[in-house]
């Protein structure tokens, strides 16, 4: 009788950790970000090349929907330097990759009066690039001045407690 190898499962092998590129801080600053979704990102090779450098920048974007697709607009993606004439548009619209009833959610949350979408962050999982969309309403600023001081009373209450 032969003799019976173990096998690795296809999932465990072809798994792969997810690699944070960018991290748009300010948008959870500016926004009560309500919730949260993932979507993939259609990109040309330049932009994927430049990603992969992490010549990025999330702090302008924001998400729209137009005619029953998601789009990404105001997010910087450096030109890739060996790509010479065939670079991409750094500023260019970008369409988000998501299913229709993503989309149709999407749509009626940033309908309603105050809400916004806005890129959290940009990571890669495995080969493809995925956006981290968050859902919420623009902060006063007299509520931004409040979670800074609610954020700094917690850090003395601990460095209170731990000092004792």
């Amino acid at each position: 009788m032969p003799s019976l190898k173990k096998r690795k499962h296809f999932a465990q092998s072809t798994a792969s950790a997810k690699q944070v590129l960018s991290v748009n801080r300010r948008a959870r600053y500016d926004y009560a970000i309500s919730e949260t979704l993932v979507a993939g990102l259609q990109l040309t090779g330049t932009e994927i090349k430049s990603l992969r450098n992490r010549n990025l920048s999330l702090a302008e974007g924001y998400i729209q929907v137009n005619s029953g697709q998601a789009y990404l607009h105001g997010v910087y993606i450096a030109p890739y330097g060996p790509a010479g004439a065939q670079n991409h548009d750094p500023k260019r619209i970008r369409t988000l990759l998501l299913h229709r009833g993503e989309i149709d959610h999407l749509m009626s949350k940033t309908n309603i009066q105050g809400f916004t979408a806005v890129p959290l962050q940009l990571f890669l999982s495995g080969r493809f690039a995925k956006l981290e969309i968050g859902i919420g309403k623009g902060r006063k600023r007299y509520d931004k001045r409040a979670l800074i001081a609610k954020r700094d009373a917690e850090r003395d209450m601990l460095r209170y407690l731990k000092g004792r």
